[in-house]
């Protein structure tokens, strides 16, 4: 009775794992979880208080499919002070989440056996988002020891005739590496003569430690601005993640006409009182709440970091963004859903398989929680893999 295309997706993995150890939490069970992606701070004061003052003011009622004028406008805004972007008001799209921006692009770019480039590990979505769509993933695995960034030559043998996107995502999402301003201009060099979209998933954008640099893909020449469709949102930077506030922006005005037109055959307008509230988030009002959120988790990532270098037998690349360590245990378990099993039944900590992300024999854990549960967790972790067999 199901389509074809229904019953290729796979759960998402990062969600089963929190699901699982919010029931054993459910049960009593002391579970510290380094699962979830997403920030444990409150939304700020100033976002909550736009959203107040939207209900009170009555602006429960649809808008325009692409968003209300004041917040394209504060996305306009946000992209070219801290991008050097310039877009027009009808080249961006606000969308329920930035996955809903790359489903979108994906439904309207890729078709069957075209081809997306999707450098690995990834984000759990991006392939299923590409079988969905009929399109296979080619993936290309960089070096450990450079956070798995790919090379211009790496991406040059990749590229057929069938290949179709390129997606991007920095920081990224496992490992919390950032391509610099010089991997990014090689890349883009290769695609120029191409009619490769690139995707660019810029969600950890102000996540960035060690005053590490973040370049956006479609500021680096006229080429890259015009094949590039720059994708962001506020469920990360803005600590907003239940708020579904996702943007697009892209100089293809064509696949901003389809994008529309599906969003308004399915979605419509994404919730009106969302979008009062991401402009203090965009305009510069929360500047400060964020700073605050990057050092604190700065200040996480060092307290990971200081304990994960004593365990025997892992490797990892020290994160540069983001709120993740991507860990490589292939010295003590290859199958990594066997490992994250154990230890979330023998120490009741829950971590995501790193097959998940298309590399088994590692695991990721999110610093998104307090010092105390990162520093209780983390130990709980060394004596497991102490006692590993």
């Amino acid at each position: 009775m199901l389509t074809k295309r229904s019953q290729v997706l796979e759960e998402s993995i990062t969600f089963a794992i929190a699901s699982l150890a919010d029931e054993l939490k459910a049960k009593g069970e002391d579970v510290i979880s380094f699962s979830t992606g997403e920030p444990d701070f409150d939304t700020p004061k100033i976002i909550k208080d736009a959203a107040i003052s939207a209900i009170e003011k009555g602006c429960g009622k649809y808008t325009a499919v692409a968003g209300i004028k004041e917040t394209l406008k504060a996305i306009q805004t946000k992209l070219k002070k801290d991008n050097g972007l310039d877009y027009e008001i009808s080249e961006i799209i606000t969308n329920v989440g930035a996955k809903h921006s790359l489903f979108q692009c994906i439904e309207c770019l890729v078709e069957k056996d075209d081809e997306v480039i999707i450098p690995a590990p990834y984000w759990v979505s991006y392939p299923e988002m590409v079988k969905f769509a009929g399109g296979k993933p080619i993936f290309i695995e960089g070096l450990e020891k450079n956070g798995f960034k790919i090379t211009a030559d790496q991406l040059q043998k990749a590229i057929t005739s069938k290949t179709k996107v390129l997606m991007l995502n920095s920081p990224s999402n496992p490992i919390g590496s950032i391509y610099s301003k010089e991997e990014l201009l090689a890349l883009a060099e290769v695609l120029k003569n191409t009619n490769i979209v690139v995707l660019s998933d810029e969600m950890y954008e102000k996540l960035r430690y060690d005053n590490i640099k973040f370049t956006a893909f479609a500021s680096l020449n006229e080429d890259a601005l015009k094949r590039t469709v720059t994708i962001n949102g506020l469920s990360k930077c803005g600590a907003m993640p239940g708020w579904r506030f996702g943007y697009m922006a892209s100089k293809n005005k064509a696949l901003v006409s389809a994008v529309k037109k599906l969003q308004g055959q399915s979605t419509s307008n994404i919730c009106s009182i969302t979008q009062y509230a991401a402009i203090p988030a965009l305009d510069g009002r929360c500047d400060q709440d964020i700073e605050t959120m990057r050092q604190a988790f700065q200040k996480r990532r060092d307290i990971a970091l200081e304990i994960l270098e004593k365990i025997p037998n892992i490797s990892f690349y020290k994160p540069e963004g983001a709120f993740y360590f991507f860990i490589n245990i292939q010295k003590i378990e290859k199958d990594s859903m066997k490992f994250c099993k154990k230890l979330l039944e023998e120490q009741k900590v829950a971590v995501v398989p790193g097959i998940g992300f298309g590399m088994d024999g590692y695991f990721r854990i999110s610093y998104a929680t307090s010092e105390d549960l990162i520093k209780k967790g983390l130990e709980r972790i060394a004596q497991f893999i102490k006692n590993y067999n």
